[in-house]
C-alpha cells in the first residue's frame, strides 16, 4: 500500500476531492435554500488560479522530500520507529496537523496574510464549495508553508501523501452546511474539527473568527484556549467589514480583494452572543485588522 501511495498520481487525489464534494454536494441538497450553482461556479473558479501555482510550487515539494531523503534530516528521521510504519503513520499526522493550526493562526494574526485569507472568509454561504475558495496568493503562502513544515518534520512521502487523503475529506466535510446532531458533535469534536465546529470559525464576527483553528483534529484547539461553540441559529457567515454585495459576487473583485484598501470594522452585533469557549491565550477582543 506504501509503494501504491509513494508512486500514485495527483490523479488519485483529485479523484479524492471531487468524489467528497459530489457526496456532501448531493446531501446539502436536502437542506440547501440559495442558488448553489451559482454561488459554486463562482468558487470553482479559484481552481483555474491555483494550478498553476501548485505546479510550480509541486517542484519545490520534490526537491525537499529528495534532500531529506539524501540527508536524513527532520524531527522524524531522529525518532527510533523500530519499522512500526503505523506508529510512524500517527507521529506524522499529528505533527503536520500541530504545524497547520499555526499556520491558520499565523493567517488571522498578521494583517498582510489575512488579506488573502480574507477571501475565503468572505463567502457569505459555507458549504462544499467554499473548499476551493482560495485566492492564489493564499495558496502559494499555504504551499510555501507546507514544503517548511516537512522540512522541519522529515515527514517520509508516503505519510504525507496518506494524511492528504484524510484531510481533503476532512476539509471538505467541515465546510459542509450539514450539521450533526448536538450529542454526535459534542463527543467527535472532543477529537476531530467537525462542520459544527467549523461554522463557528466562519461566523462574521471577532472573537469567532478566531476560533477553531484546527485542521483535522480539535484538540489543539482546547489546548491552546481557542475552542468554542457556538447554536445554529446564532451563526453568521462572511465578514463584517465587507458588506458590500458587489465585492462578493463577481469572481474578478475576490481576486483583487487583498489588494484593496481594509475597512475598518462598523458593527458587532454579534457580541453579545453566548459563546461557549475555553479561555483564550489570543487578545480575543481586538479587531482581525488590528494586527
Amino acid at each position: 500500500m506504501i509503494d501504491y501511495i509513494q508512486s500514485a498520481p495527483d490523479e488519485i487525489r483529485i479523484t479524492i476531492l471531487m468524489v467528497s464534494l459530489a457526496l456532501l454536494w448531493n446531501a446539502e441538497n436536502l437542506t440547501g435554500n440559495y442558488n448553489k450553482w451559482s454561488h459554486a461556479r463562482r468558487n470553482a473558479m479559484f481552481v483555474l488560479t491555483a494550478a498553476p501555482v501548485q505546479f510550480v510550487l509541486g517542484l519545490a515539494f520534490v526537491a525537499v522530500f529528495h534532500w531529506n531523503q539524501v540527508h536524513h534530516y527532520g524531527l522524524l528521521n531522529w525518532i527510533p520507529f523500530h519499522q512500526s510504519l503505523l506508529a510512524e503513520f500517527v507521529t506524522t499526522f499529528i505533527m503536520l496537523d500541530l504545524f497547520e493550526y499555526f499556520y491558520h493562526v499565523l493567517m488571522h494574526k498578521y494583517k498582510i496574510l489575512w488579506r488573502f485569507h480574507l477571501v475565503h472568509h468572505s463567502d457569505e454561504v459555507v458549504d462544499v464549495s467554499s473548499t476551493l475558495r482560495e485566492h492564489p496568493g493564499e495558496t502559494a503562502i499555504r504551499l510555501l508553508f507546507t514544503i517548511l513544515w516537512i522540512a522541519i518534520s522529515g515527514a517520509a512521502f508516503w505519510a504525507l501523501m496518506l494524511r492528504q487523503f484524510i484531510q481533503i475529506f476532512s476539509n471538505v466535510l467541515a465546510h459542509s452546511n450539514l450539521r450533526l446532531p448536538e450529542k454526535l458533535d459534542k463527543i467527535l469534536g472532543w477529537v476531530f474539527i467537525t462542520p459544527n465546529l467549523h461554522h463557528v470559525h466562519h461566523h462574521d464576527t471577532q472573537p469567532y473568527t478566531d476560533m477553531n483553528f484546527g485542521d483535522v483534529l480539535s484538540i489543539w484547539d482546547r489546548l491552546f484556549g481557542t475552542f468554542g461553540r457556538l447554536d445554529v441559529h446564532q451563526v453568521r457567515f462572511g465578514v463584517d467589514t465587507i458588506r458590500d454585495e458587489s465585492e462578493l459576487d463577481r469572481f474578478n473583485k475576490l481576486l483583487i480583494m487583498p489588494f484593496r484598501p481594509m475597512d475598518v470594522k462598523v458593527e458587532q452585533d454579534s457580541k453579545h452572543i453566548p459563546l461557549q469557549v475555553s479561555e483564550s491565550v489570543w487578545e480575543s477582543g481586538k479587531s482581525i485588522q488590528n494586527y
